[in-house]
Formats: structure tokens, C-alpha cells, sequence
């Protein structure tokens, strides 16, 4: 029988797993799913992830493939996985897509939100979504400073040090910084995203809204290509991975 590929769109809670690529210190997304399809389908099956979130970063939208040459039809997959799957993983979608499909090598938008939480005290139910703040942030502050930061620019000032990269250019489509009650979010879509990024980005947002940072001092970050150059970066387990476009 000819192999089919399937896409899969995952949604998960990352509080108790050390991100979606298999490690060798932790149980991960990836390898929870590659271990439950192999059992579901008889077969052994490894995933291609688009998205490697890191740990504690949480998805609503994710996107993986698998092949296989078990009969069972592409949508029906989705509901005999999440019967395997622990109750913080779950598939939202499968569904067929051409043999040589493949989740990296084409043009897409992704969106990711990052939650912060503004109170005099830490809110127990927030704690595992959202970065808890009791400093006054300037959301104006933070929005012009944002501006600065849509476009094709070069991010490597936003990128990790380490990190393993050949080109640091990056589209951010769009940066919101919006009020929520008492929660802030911070939106950003672009056509892809360095080793922490998003998370460096917030962090030095958070730092702009505490008038520890200048909006206009933005363009300088950039230019300056050093990860120094940046604000801190921001706990992982306020960002969550909301949706991927495929163009």
C-alpha cells in the first residue's frame, strides 16, 4: 500500500513538557505524538513539526506531518489519537495534504500571543499563562515602540546568543500591543521567528512600558546586531503559538 501524508493541527498545554522537539531530559510534545500514532496506526511514525516551541510554550495551532500507509481515513485519525493522547495534548484537525507537502519549506504567516497580567498581587489561575507584573507599564509607550519593529528588518539583536541561524531577516506583518482588562497582550504575526524572539522582543516592550527604554530607541536595537543590545527575555510560559497561515 502507497503511503499518504497527514496533516495534523495540535493544540497543547506546554506547563509540563520541555518543548515540542525530542529530548533527552524530558518528556516533549514530539515524542508523545510520534509515541501514540505509532501505537494508533502499527507502525512507526515520526513527525515534522513546523513550529519547535521551547518549554512551557503553549499552542492552539500548531502544525505537523506524518506518512503512513495505515487505511484509516485522514479526518478519522484526529479522533483515535485524541483517545491516546494525555489530556493536555489535542488534535484539532487531519487531514490529507500532497506526498512531498512539508510544513518548513513553504511561504506562511505565523501568529503568536504573549499574556501579561497586571495586578498588586500574582492570580493563581493566570500563573501558568501569563507573566505576572505589579509595575506600571505606558501601554503608548509600548505601541510606538512596537511600530518600530513591523517590517523586513534584521532581527539578530531579538535572536538568542547560540543560536544556530543563517539569516536573521525577518517580516513582522504586524505587532498589537492591546488592553484586556487587566491583562495585556502582545500579538505579533510575521513569516517566521528566531531562537526567542518573540519572548525578546516582549521583554524589551515590558522594559519600554517601565521607562526603562525609550520607544524611539527601537531603530538602534536593530541596527546594533547584538543580542546585548536588547531587553531581557521574557518568561516562556506567557506565549502561546495561535494559529499558522499557509500562503
Amino acid at each position: 500500500m502507497e503511503k499518504k501524508r497527514i496533516r495534523i493541527t495540535v493544540a497543547y498545554d506546554g506547563t509540563n513538557y520541555h518543548g515540542w522537539q525530542i529530548q533527552d531530559n524530558g518528556n516533549t510534545i514530539e515524542a508523545e505524538l510520534n509515541k501514540c500514532l505509532s501505537e494508533l496506526l502499527g507502525e512507526e511514525i515520526r513527525v515534522i513539526g513546523a513550529s519547535r516551541t521551547d518549554s512551557r510554550v503553549h499552542a492552539l495551532g500548531n502544525v505537523a506531518v506524518f506518512d503512513t500507509q495505515n487505511p484509516m481515513p485522514a479526518s478519522k485519525i484526529s479522533y483515535a489519537l485524541n483517545q491516546r493522547l494525555p489530556e493536555d495534548i489535542r488534535i484539532q484537525r487531519s487531514e490529507e495534504v500532497s506526498p512531498n507537502w512539508h510544513p518548513r519549506h513553504c511561504e506562511s504567516r505565523k501568529t503568536y500571543e504573549y499574556r501579561i497580567y497586571r495586578a498588586e498581587f500574582p492570580m493563581p489561575v493566570k500563573r501558568l499563562y501569563s507573566y505576572f507584573t505589579y509595575h506600571t507599564l505606558n501601554v503608548e509607550r509600548m505601541r510606538e515602540a512596537a511600530a518600530y519593529l513591523e517590517g523586513k528588518h534584521d532581527f539578530k539583536s531579538f535572536c538568542q546568543t547560540g543560536a544556530q541561524v543563517e539569516n536573521t531577516v525577518r517580516i513582522i506583518y504586524a505587532l498589537w500591543v492591546e488592553e484586556q482588562g487587566q491583562d495585556l497582550v502582545i500579538r505579533v504575526c510575521g513569516n517566521g521567528f528566531l531562537y526567542n524572539m518573540v519572548r525578546i522582543i516582549v521583554g524589551t516592550l515590558l522594559e519600554v512600558g517601565q521607562g526603562k527604554r525609550e520607544p524611539e530607541s527601537m531603530p538602534d536595537i536593530l541596527a546594533a546586531g547584538d543580542r546585548a543590545a536588547a531587553g531581557a527575555t521574557a518568561p516562556a510560559h506567557g506565549l502561546t503559538l495561535m494559529k499558522y497561515e499557509f500562503l
